[in-house]
């Protein structure tokens, strides 16, 4: 997996944690790099990318840095297509304030387009960010194993020691209404037969995972009842994870735009650093 690494890289105060962080990754997964750059190519700039390349040791990578000029967002996707990048990176922002709504969007539009897995980075830095503890979606979806899957595989590889695979369970599932004690323990009841049934699901995925990559990772299943998307976003915040896991949402066109996609309550203010699949 993740065979060739891109990150868009600006020249502000986060250029040399994005390059930091881009090699990271590249060392981790044995990755190409690609340094994407939305502007002008000169030679003030490329001494700068050279000096952090070189002081965050990353000399002996593959790297390539690509120039080019235009909107970025389209900019980013073409490259994205160009290079076969598998994962891209992207330095998130966690509120979409007034003043930072413009970066922002970029991170989201670049999210919902892309055609790779996606890794937005809420706080790159200079210095390593343990990932030790993973929340990963457990939606009854055929693109879930995948997801799955390579949340393991990350760990592996990223250094993961626990993992959460969380259950959204919307309330119309239970169809009961509670008006007194006895549709109360009724609706209890339903709620723990739909964990039970839910919980029975993950169990079989998590069954075909290699088992070299379950090897020393403390794993979990979390059944919450809740809106989907945002239950599983409070949820990462709730319990500090490190890193959210989350299937891509499936491009349908004006749909999208009537009805968001569960991932649009996480992109609106990342828990944590989130990882889409792809």
């Amino acid at each position: 997996m993740f065979k060739t690494i891109g990150i868009g890289i600006a020249f502000s105060p986060n250029l040399r944690a994005n390059i930091y962080e881009a090699i990271r990754f590249s060392q981790y997964f044995k990755s190409k790099l690609v340094l994407i750059h939305v502007g002008s190519k000169t030679e003030e700039k490329l001494n700068k990318i050279e000096a952090s390349i070189n002081e965050a040791q990353g000399n002996s990578l593959n790297i390539e840095t690509v120039f080019s000029e235009g909107e970025p967002v389209e900019v980013i996707l073409s490259i994205t297509k160009e290079k076969k990048i598998e994962l891209l990176l992207i330095g998130a922002l966690q509120r979409e304030k007034l003043v930072t709504y413009y970066m922002g969007s970029i991170a989201r539009k670049i999210s919902r387009k892309a055609s790779c897995s996606i890794m937005l980075l809420t706080h790159p830095s200079v210095k390593p960010t343990p990932y030790n503890h993973f929340v990963v979606n457990g939606l009854k979806d055929p693109k879930t194993f995948k997801t799955i899957n390579s949340a393991f595989y990350t760990a592996s590889k990223i250094g993961g020691k626990k993992i959460t695979i969380v259950e959204e369970i919307t309330q119309t599932e239970l169809a009961v209404k509670v008006k007194d004690d006895k549709s109360l323990r009724k609706s209890q009841l339903m709620k723990e037969k739909i964990k039970r049934r839910e919980g029975i699901r993950v169990k079989e995925l998590l069954n075909k995972i290699p088992l070299e990559l379950k090897d020393n990772v403390n794993i979990k299943i979390q059944g919450i009842f809740g809106k989907r998307g945002y239950s599983i976003g409070h949820y990462a915040e709730l319990v500090r994870a490190d890193l959210l896991v989350m299937n891509a949402p499936i491009k349908s066109g004006l749909w999208d735009r009537i009805f968001p996609h569960d991932i649009e309550y996480i992109l609106t203010e990342l828990p944590s650093d989130v990882l889409i699949i792809r």
